[in-house]
């Protein structure tokens, strides 16, 4: 039986990400996986008891992956005395319903702050100190310039991949592994302190600099003009080469706290090389380093953490603010795929056509929304409904990811929570698709066009897949050829288990307005397969 094991691990594909396309996917036992997840509530996953109810609400919500803490303060309750007893029951209880993990090391920080750490590090502020701000008050965040800090934080991080190697190398439960949680600086722009300043002191190292200067036009714009501002100098201190204001402060602690970060990620991989992420806190307009957590991979540090942190295969977007097109549409890059582990709160209205946004338009290999077993009835069905045609559409989704044949709509939603529901438009192969977001034949004070949305995909030169909900598509031709278009065959359906295309109705009449669009009522998620033709 061990010598059967042991071939079996040895001969387990372990999970990665590959390059498709103009995109990236991941690729789990040989075949390429869509995530589609939910992340737990942050203490849910500390009591197998708690957790023995939502299991199977979540899996009766269609994820097939949940995200879930591993917290340090758990897993090491004595320095080098190790449980994992928290993260085998985690294992046991995704596999009894066939789901998958992405586990999420709470590590030195979780929300900037350091409360997940063990109490033997928490009581030994000598041998683990805790970051001064601007005014010199301490604050509950370990410092990242500790060497004893990121050495036992490490440790620890390259404990738990280990075991991960021993019990599910051979079952590939576990997906992928995000490092700590949120990391940033608060109150200030960076950390102070002896350590901190002494840093802040020296030189630019020579790896951010070759950044800054082969970058080009494909660096993030913030940080391009911030180096120009002052100078464009190719060597100098922190506040020499991008000023000594907060936001070039903000600039030292993202990559110090990058450094930490390869760190931790590094020791990680060289026990069990499972694909590894930081996820951000992201910035408000108007908000100054360290009124939001200072330095984490956000949109205009993503150059800093790619060089500073190379070892880390994503960088990851927390979205909570209402214009999810713009800030996601930030991580996509030809070096960075996207992957939202906390996609808005589970129970926001549009986060449901937020991931058919995400998958559609930007190619997205995972969604997952936030305290996913915290839902209400009517949430429920909302996320059940979008992610039951997510699964359905997987392999088409997966095979259009990359090509040019796919597209994701849902209105633009500003800042401030500004609907843009105007109509928006897109040419896919001979045809131009014009899609709204307010339903003809529901009153408009009854919707909520920012929850309405969904994607097309391009199945053959005629043929469409129109998936979603509360939007409805005209068309006409596109290119060479006759430039009016009409409907030959429109259903509504669901694939089945082996991919194969069930119809049901046969839409024509008032259901396509006698021909002139595809209507996807608000009310519900539905799949529609449509050909259609061309004539003048």
């Amino acid at each position: 039986m061990a010598a059967l094991t042991a071939a079996t691990m040895a001969s387990a594909e372990i999970p990665r990400l590959e390059k498709h396309g103009t995109s990236a996917r991941l690729v789990v036992d040989g075949k390429p996986m869509l995530i589609l997840g939910g992340e737990l509530g942050n203490s849910s996953a500390s009591s197998r008891a708690y957790m023995a109810a939502h299991w199977p609400r979540l899996k009766a919500m269609h994820l097939n992956t949940v995200l879930a803490p591993v917290s340090w303060e758990l897993i090491e309750p004595k320095e080098g005395v190790y449980d994992f007893s928290s993260v085998d029951d985690l294992l046991a209880d995704a596999r009894a319903q066939d789901m998958k993990l992405v586990l999420l090391w709470f590590g030195a920080w979780k929300n900037s702050m350091s409360t997940y750490v063990p109490a033997w590090v928490k009581r030994d502020q000598a041998r683990f100190p805790r970051v001064r701000a601007q005014d010199g008050s301490t604050v509950e965040i370990l410092s990242a310039f500790s060497e004893d800090t990121r050495a036992a934080d490490a440790k620890a991080y390259a404990a738990l991949l280990a075991h991960l190697k021993t019990v599910d190398s051979d079952r590939n439960t576990v997906l992928m592994v995000q490092v700590e949680n949120e990391i940033g600086m608060l109150p200030s722009a960076r950390e102070h302190g002896t350590a901190a300043d002494v840093a802040y002191a020296g030189q630019v190292p020579a790896a951010l600099i070759r950044k800054l200067k082969t970058g080009g036009e494909a660096m993030e714009p913030e940080l391009r003009d911030l180096w120009k501002r002052n100078g464009s100098k190719e060597k100098g201190t922190w506040a020499a080469v991008f000023g000594g204001d907060e936001a070039g402060q903000e600039v030292f602690t993202a990559w110090s706290y990058a450094r930490y970060a390869e760190g931790v990620t590094a020791a990680g991989k060289a026990a069990y090389p499972l694909p590894m992420y930081v996820n951000a806190a992201l910035n408000r307009t108007g908000k100054k380093p360290g009124e939001y957590p200072s330095g984490g991979p956000l949109p205009h540090l993503l150059d800093v953490w790619k060089a500073g942190a190379p070892s880390l295969d994503l960088l990851s977007p927390d979205i909570y603010f209402p214009n999810f097109n713009d800030l996601a549409a930030r991580f996509v890059r030809p070096d960075n795929a996207l992957f939202v582990p906390e996609a808005n709160n589970a129970s926001a209205p549009e986060t449901p056509a937020n991931a058919f946004y995400a998958f559609g338009k930007l190619d997205a290999l995972g969604f997952s929304p936030f305290a996913i077993e915290s839902v209400n009835a009517e949430e429920h069905r909302a996320i059940a409904g979008a992610y039951d045609v997510l699964r359905q559409l997987t392999p088409a989704l997966l095979a259009a990811q990359g090509k040019g044949t796919m597209a994701g709509f849902k209105p633009r939603i500003l800042e401030d929570g500004t609907v843009l529901d105007a109509p928006v438009s897109q040419v896919m192969g001979d045809y131009r698709f014009e899609v709204g977001f307010i339903d003809p034949w529901t009153p408009k004070a009854a919707q909520k066009p920012g929850a309405h949305g969904g994607l097309i995909i391009q199945a053959g030169p005629e043929e469409y897949l129109i998936a979603g909900r509360g939007i409805v598509v005209t068309f006409a031709g596109a290119g060479k050829g006759p430039p009016l278009a009409g409907i030959d065959k429109a259903e509504e359906g669901v694939f089945d288990p082996e991919g194969r295309w069930v119809p049901r109705r046969l839409l024509n009449g008032d259901q396509t307005h006698q021909g002139r669009h595809i209507r996807l009522a608000p009310d519900q998620f539905q799949i529609q397969r449509v050909k259609f033709y061309r004539y003048r």
